[in-house]
């Protein structure tokens, strides 16, 4: 299985600076006051001196004030983050409700779970080897620990515990692989939050690490050789020291390491110097023929496909799809003949077979059409194939033989989310996770002969989910399109437009949001809350057309959508301006950016949490220039104008009464680097012509939301529940 992190997203509730050095500069800086609404008091901001830096976009200028809050290891950065967190934190210790939130949520943290996801591959168990392989924590572990059971139902063992690396949890397993056979881990450990990764190997057996090291990898998976003696991975040239967490991470390689050798022997598998915003996904068949290369441009709607022959003395790489037209995912092969899925003449998914010997699409046989549903995931086992689908955007499952026809529903436990952990093809059972809004992960064994599947593991609940419930409802955005909504909340709501409502988003990157489990948004329904998830244009819920809809030129689409949710959630009385916040992260805090400059009016509250805030220059930025398939370029007059026509830096308007906000960021985010957010903080506390408070929290050895440790995630659901019972007026 291929596995990328490369676009900006945090589905979890997932930092900055040398404060000692920084601490006298932070007092003594000047402060610029606005009035606090909820307590008539001054708020008083830190003042964030202007410079005089003006761009030159295809002839149209665009100053830049705040340009030197982007270089995050300046002292004059470090004391402004420093004497924002000091304004942040005296407001929220005036919150008397806040040391009751944080106990409840500490209650609704600890519980024995599984994950639904995890490493965006792995459904909570995964087997390799005949052995099993599982993740769990106790309820208030920092981080999830890798056990194993040398055989089916045998006593479990631990592997892997990450949290006994660093005390405060934030050394976090990033990314892992066992080869074929079951004997050797290749895993790898991120430091704060930062996607770069360092990738060792442990004996399964004996539970002890090898001698090899692996530095400056990212977006990368480690695919075993067949024989298990090595494996191909993705790595990028180091860069400066100064720059590690900001510079653009480009020219990719990709390498093959052998077990016991250094890092300095690796072989150079493949390179593309004219291609330097290429990166690879190796993958090596299951019987270990071929070393099959998935080529990604930063694009999200495409991917090339090469290949190499591992049994020919050439070892040439053969450009088996180098047109970038659509999504190819190798599934398996049957000797010559690739089984792959894809959106080829398919926007919503098909299955088709390649013979790599008479590779003309001519000769491509389709053996899955595309269906009415989109193909969210598919996966060859045991001579059949293992087909997700989504149905307005939640979760279905059919097995299908190699013929294509459809041999059996898979049974789910209802409407939610569903993950499948990586099999071989000749394995004969597999892995599922299901979730709901309202119910933790339980895990799946699936037993593909008899088409049965039995509870593997099941979270241990604190809570009742039985006091809630979902529905889904279909509203129309501005330009008559018809989106799908999840509601959440507990049983009997009477809708008088009172109800403190969580509206959430985040539209792009072929993401598709479906059910899932937090304990903070149980706290905030348990509190009388409504949660209310939008599956806004951008995502893959309806496939290729759906997420194409929300890209470049056409994301207005997406703002649109969210927009619409809040007035249809008003119209119908759930809740009312007031009583309404949003929230999303990452390209969703570019979300939440956008539509509060476009209707400040609408909103009682807004938290935008590492967002992408300035699209002029976000591409200048670690991965950032591989976003340009979903955003455009700046560097293009008409996605120029598009860009800067919804950018939430550039968009703020001195004199607007902005609702109050509190902005979310990480001192060691690599994804969406921290200036977005403090150059965005400086320009709406600057405009804010009204009381509300304009506040950022700014996270210390954490980084885009990947190995958050529980601790830190439970200290920001604190203080975000928080300012929603001060701003929205809840009472506990």
């Amino acid at each position: 299985m291929i596995v990328r992190y490369t676009e900006p997203i945090v589905r979890t509730s997932k930092t900055y600076m040398k404060y000692a050095a920084c601490l006298l500069m932070a007092g003594a800086m000047l402060t610029q006051s606005a009035e606090n609404k909820t307590n008539g008091n001054r708020t008083a901001y830190p003042v964030a001196k202007k410079v005089n830096v003006v761009d030159d976009y295809n002839g149209v200028k665009v100053p830049d004030p705040y340009r030197w809050l982007e270089d995050t290891n300046s002292p004059e950065t470090t004391a402004w983050v420093e004497a924002e967190n000091k304004v942040t934190q005296a407001y929220l210790a005036q919150i008397p409700e806040r040391e009751k939130i944080r106990k409840r949520l500490t209650e609704l943290f600890d519980y024995e779970r599984y994950p639904a996801v995890y490493l965006d591959g792995y459904a909570g168990v995964f087997q390799a080897g005949g052995k099993h392989f599982i993740f769990r924590n106790n309820g208030l572990q920092n981080q999830y620990v890798l056990y194993v059971t040398d055989k089916p139902g045998g006593p479990e063992r631990v592997l892997l515990d990450p949290n006994i690396l660093r005390a405060d949890g934030t050394a976090a397993l990033s990314a892992l692989s066992v080869d074929h056979s079951g004997k050797l881990l290749a895993y790898a450990i991120a430091q704060a939050g930062s996607d770069w990764s360092e990738w060792h190997v442990r004996d399964i057996a004996t539970g002890k690490d090898l001698p090899d090291l692996l530095q400056w990898t990212k977006f990368t998976n480690a695919a075993w050789t067949h024989d298990g003696r090595g494996f191909y991975y993705q790595s990028f040239p180091q860069p400066d020291s100064k720059a590690a967490l900001t510079a653009s991470n480009e020219k990719a390689k990709l390498y093959l390491h052998r077990i016991g050798e250094p890092q300095s022997s690796d072989k150079l598998i493949y390179e593309r110097s004219d291609q330097p915003r290429w990166m690879f996904g190796p993958q090596v068949s299951d019987d270990g023929r071929y070393l099959v290369n998935a080529v990604f441009g930063g694009d999200e709607s495409w991917n090339l496909l090469f290949y190499q022959d591992l049994q020919s003395a050439k070892g040439k790489m053969v450009e088996l799809i180098n047109q970038a037209k659509a999504k190819y995912n190798f599934l398996g092969n049957d000797g010559t003949r690739f089984y792959i899925q894809t959106t080829d003449n398919a926007p919503k998914g098909r299955i088709i077979v390649i013979d790599v010997n008479h590779p003309e699409p001519a000769n491509w046989r389709e053996i899955v059409p595309e269906q009415k549903e989109t193909l969210n995931s598919a996966q060859l086992v045991s001579g059949k194939l293992i087909l997700s689908y989504l149905k307005d955007a939640h979760a279905q499952a059919t097995v299908a033989g190699l013929d294509g026809k459809v041999q059996h529903e898979i049974a789910l436990p209802g409407l939610g989310g569903v993950e499948w952990s990586p099999a071989y093809s000749t394995d004969t059972e597999m892995f599922y996770s299901f979730v709901s809004f309202t119910s933790p992960p339980a895990i799946y064994r699936y037993d593909v002969q008899s088409n049965q599947s039995t509870v593997y593991r099941q979270s241990k609940l604190s809570f009742d989910p039985s006091q809630y419930e979902t529905e889904q409802v279909f509203y129309s955005s501005k330009d008559g399109t018809r989106v799908p909504m999840f509601l959440v909340h507990r049983k009997g709501l009477k809708r008088d437009g009172q109800n403190p409502t969580l509206l959430y988003g985040y539209g792009g990157f072929n993401i598709a949001m479906t059910p899932t489990f937090s304990p903070w948004f149980l706290g905030w329904m348990e509190a009388g809350g409504v949660l209310a998830v939008a599956n806004l244009r951008g995502g893959s819920e309806y496939g290729e057309a759906w997420h194409a809809a929300g890209t470049k030129l056409h994301k207005q689409n997406v703002f649109d959508d969210f927009i619409a949710a809040a007035e249809w959630l008003i119209a119908n009385k759930y809740t009312s301006t007031p009583k309404l916040a949003i929230h999303g992260g990452s390209n969703g805090g570019l979300l939440i950016g956008a539509v509060l400059n476009q209707r400040p009016d609408l909103f009682g509250a807004a938290m935008p949490a590492v967002g992408v805030m300035d699209m002029l220059r976000y591409n200048k930025f670690t991965i950032g220039a591989a976003w340009e398939g979903d955003y455009g370029s700046p560097q293009k007059q008409e996605e120029f104008k598009a860009l800067r026509a919804y950018s939430p830096l550039q968009n703020i308007r001195a004199g607007v009464h902005y609702p109050p906000t509190l902005i979310t960021t990480s001192d060691h985010d690599d994804r969406v680097v921290p200036g977005h957010s403090f150059k965005y903080t400086a320009t709406l506390q600057a405009a804010q012509a009204g009381p509300a408070p304009i506040l950022i929290r700014i996270e210390t050895r954490a980084g885009h939301g990947a190995g958050k440790p529980t601790t830190k995630m439970i200290e920001e659901a604190t203080d975000r529940f928080a300012f929603l019972v001060r701003e929205l007026h809840m009472k506990l």
